[in-house]
């Protein structure tokens, strides 16, 4: 039974999910402001992060929250981080391949998360200590026991390049041994897509938390494990993560460690 912090997240999303799609055959006409180099934001991820916050509001409003669009409001150990349309790149060209996310943090840990697909009506939510699920169907990570034949995902930053050279030489020492590598646009439907044993891993410097947190939950409540890019397990500080089942995470751990510069293990 789901908890009742996730049914609210659940509910948010969809609300979210809902403008998302209303707003679909309107793009050339919405306004987009340029955040960062590369990084942009439309009035449909303000409106879905309104509400978000609303929804969460009402339920919780004590707890404090923090948005990709709107930054932060209130404090304490209790944080719910948003973002209302992850792969907004994708949304604005139209590319089917965009995610809401919303996770719940406790001191910084991930205990709920929820990402949905409003276009295949995918909702992934999970619980900490009470598994990962699927539009209620339960999920597992994969089963494969090493980088051999194996599916991984990536993102490349667009605020940050400076890593690129290292972030080139990871993957073409994880392609010597893996099937293929993708890069879909947004890295918590990615992460989702790991819980659910789609993809088998997944790597990627610079997130934010709310790009990552509730895709790493669902992946550990599905069986697997996230870390930096050094092994340290978590939800990385850095941004830095790796996600997948306990065999691939620490064969992909082992490849990435190798190609990495110290800034990105966090050793300088």
């Amino acid at each position: 039974m789901p908890r009742p912090a996730v049914n609210v997240a659940a509910r948010a999303a969809r609300s979210a999910g809902n403008i998302i799609l209303r707003y679909m055959n309107r793009i050339e006409g919405l306004a987009v402001v340029e955040k960062q180099r590369m990084d942009f934001a439309s009035e449909v991820d303000r409106l879905a992060e309104a509400e978000i916050v609303k929804e969460l509001r009402r339920a919780y409003p004590t707890h404090a929250i923090v948005g990709e669009e709107s930054g932060q409001t209130g404090k304490g150990p209790l944080v719910w981080v948003i973002d209302p349309l992850d792969g907004t790149h994708n949304y604005l060209r139209g590319i089917p391949h965009f995610s809401v996310s919303i996770a719940l943090l406790d001191k910084g840990e991930p205990v709920y998360g929820v990402v949905f697909d409003p276009l295949r009506d995918e909702l992934f939510t999970a619980s900490k200590g009470d598994g990962a699920y699927l539009n209620d169907r339960r999920i597992r990570v994969g089963r494969r026991d090493s980088l051999n034949g194996a599916l991984l995902g990536t993102g490349y930053p667009y605020r940050v390049r400076n890593h690129l050279e290292s972030q080139l030489g990871m993957t073409q020492a994880l392609l010597r041994e893996a099937e293929d590598i993708r890069r879909m646009g947004s890295a918590a439907l990615d992460l989702a897509y790991v819980a659910a044993g789609r993809l088998d891993g997944y790597f990627e410097p610079g997130l934010q938390p709310w790009d990552m947190a509730a895709g790493a939950l669902l992946v550990r409540e599905a069986g697997g494990v996230y870390n930096d890019f050094a092994g340290r397990e978590g939800l990385p500080e850095s941004g830095n993560i790796i996600a997948g089942n306990h065999k691939v995470a620490a064969a992909m751990t082992e490849v990435i460690t190798a190609n990495a510069t110290p800034r990105l293990l966090g050793t300088e």
